[in-house]
């Protein structure tokens, strides 16, 4: 790893198509030497939203609109948001930051950073599920991660029972 500047054009996209969630990302932080901060632009296609609406109970994520137009939907109730260039947006590490994304007419590009600890618990309210990480940040390195795995949110077992 060294460090220095990295420029986004020297960074290829990765393509994310899960049908009505399509995008692209490009990592920033891994080849800048980033290790505690996370950055990484995502491009999304006109109509196309991000990843589940999730918060995360671990990590502090924050997003700057760059380019284009979109809405955020933000908080237990999922409130509506406008996004447009110049926007950012906190989201602290609980309920009150669950959000989901999706790109306006014109498409949408933004800048997303989060904290990187680990172990975390992602919540995603809208399925009844948690994600288990550990080894590696959402985000991370997943080859890196002992832990990383969906579970349904009232999974329960005793404790006690042998």
């Amino acid at each position: 790893m060294s460090l220095g500047p990295v420029n986004v054009d020297d960074i290829d996209w990765t393509d994310y198509d899960h049908g009505k969630r399509a995008f692209r990302r490009k990592q920033l932080a891994p080849p800048a030497g980033g290790e505690d901060i996370g950055a990484s632009l995502y491009d999304v296609a006109p109509g196309k939203r991000l990843w589940l609406r999730h918060y995360h109970e671990g990590n502090e994520e924050a997003m700057f609109v760059r380019e284009g137009s979109g809405t955020l939907w933000l908080g237990p109730d999922a409130e509506a948001h406008a996004l447009e260039p110049g926007d950012y947006v906190a989201l602290p590490a609980g309920e009150e930051s669950a959000h989901e994304i999706e790109a306006g007419d014109e498409g949408l590009r933004l800048l997303m950073v989060s904290t990187m600890a680990e172990p975390d618990i992602t919540v995603y309210p809208d399925k009844d599920m948690v994600g288990l990480y550990a080894g590696a940040a959402p985000g991370g390195d997943s080859d890196e991660r002992s832990i990383s795995t969906y579970l349904d949110l009232h999974a329960e077992m005793a404790y006690w029972e042998e």
